[in-house]
């Protein structure tokens, strides 16, 4: 009976993970649609235990067996499939440098609007002193508390504290200009737009940018958000200078919004054959995987990413070292934007603006 009840619970869960590999396929903007390009990982992890279970467990005498094990083996497939360009048996999209030139440090942290223990936020930003840093979730109190013995080295900053969790705070000790605080999708939802001059003769385009998730306590649709992503990306594909996107996306690297971006954009993913990591969620160990991001252009080479300590957010900050190298930028492959990807992302703004 033992064996008879573990079968079937096997065969249940089989029949799930089909299901959600298959979710992500599904046409459907609606969050419990959406919410299943996340977790990949997982499902990969699970989807392979059942199946070791099974073959130990049980023997082969049915056709049934043969196929429902072939269904597992195609899904545990196209779900590793998904997520190994973030392992670290994948080449690099983005090479390692090997050289001192002009350095770009970024911070960047999700600090959780609600978290009160500003300090740890403070300790770890101080100790990095990086060149430019990025909080999100930041209203009118973080923004006071940040800045409180804060160097007097970040004199640019671009400040946009609000009480939605959408507030958005940018230092750089870098000459910004041409700075534009943007509204893309909604009049709450800020986006930072700005030049920074890292040399006297070099100049980079930042997009810093923290979409709404598709959850049903933020907003039920991803309209909003893969718009928002196809906005940027087409602003970054048009852009006469290098290019730098960073912020909370609430999308995985891996997902078809994902992809679709950095088709469009032409911008390159650090984390590509160097690993996950994972910035959200903070408080559980088993369900996380990777919504902070940057993409970059290829006149940039990686000196370092570092997932940093917990800050009591629910989200690891992250920390990124950039050098500038545009004469080596024909060392990298970029992503391509095929008619078809183009037309994909215009229908995914004009679809937004249509909702209006």
């Amino acid at each position: 009976m033992k064996t008879y009840k573990l079968k079937n619970f096997l065969t249940a869960f089989g029949i799930i993970a089909i299901v959600l590999t298959l979710m992500p396929f599904v046409a459907l903007d609606y969050w419990w649609i959406r919410i299943f390009d996340y977790p990949h990982l997982q499902l990969t992890f699970l989807t392979c235990l059942a199946m070791l279970v099974y073959v130990i467990k049980f023997d082969f005498k049915e056709w049934r067996d043969y196929m429902f094990m072939g269904l597992l083996i195609c899904c545990s497939l196209f779900q590793f499939a998904k997520i190994f360009p973030y392992t670290k048996f994948a080449d690099f999209e983005v090479l390692n440098s090997e050289k001192e030139g002009p350095i770009l440090s970024m911070f960047t942290a999700n600090v959780l609007q609600k978290n009160q223990t500003h300090d740890l936020v403070k300790t770890m930003y101080k100790s990095i002193d990086a060149d430019l840093m990025l909080f999100t979730e930041t209203n009118r109190k973080w923004m006071t508390d940040l800045k409180k013995g804060m160097s007097p080295a970040y004199v640019q900053q671009v400040e946009v504290p609000l009480n939605n969790t959408y507030g958005m705070l940018l230092y750089s000790k870098f000459e910004l200009f041409d700075t534009e605080v943007k509204y893309l999708v909604s009049d709450s939802i800020p986006s930072i737009h700005t030049k920074v001059k890292l040399t006297a003769k070099d100049t980079i385009q930042l997009y810093a940018i923290h979409p709404t998730p598709p959850m049903p306590q933020e907003n039920p649709l991803s309209t909003d958000r893969d718009a928002e992503m196809m906005m940027i990306a087409e602003l970054a594909l048009g852009s006469k200078y290098p290019v730098v996107v960073i912020g909370d996306f609430n999308d995985v690297a891996w997902s078809q919004t994902s992809k679709l971006f950095q088709k469009v954009s032409r911008l390159l993913d650090i984390r590509k054959g160097r690993g996950f990591f994972n910035t959200y969620n903070a408080d559980n160990y088993i369900m996380r995987w990777p919504l902070d991001h940057i993409f970059i252009s290829s006149d940039f080479k990686l000196k370092t990413v570092e997932r940093c300590d917990d800050v009591n957010s629910d989200h690891f900050p992250l920390l990124t070292i950039l050098t500038y190298e545009p004469e080596d930028r024909e060392q990298h492959t970029l992503p391509y934007p095929t008619e078809e990807a183009l037309e994909r992302a215009h229908k995914q703004i004009e679809k937004f603006r249509e909702s209006q």
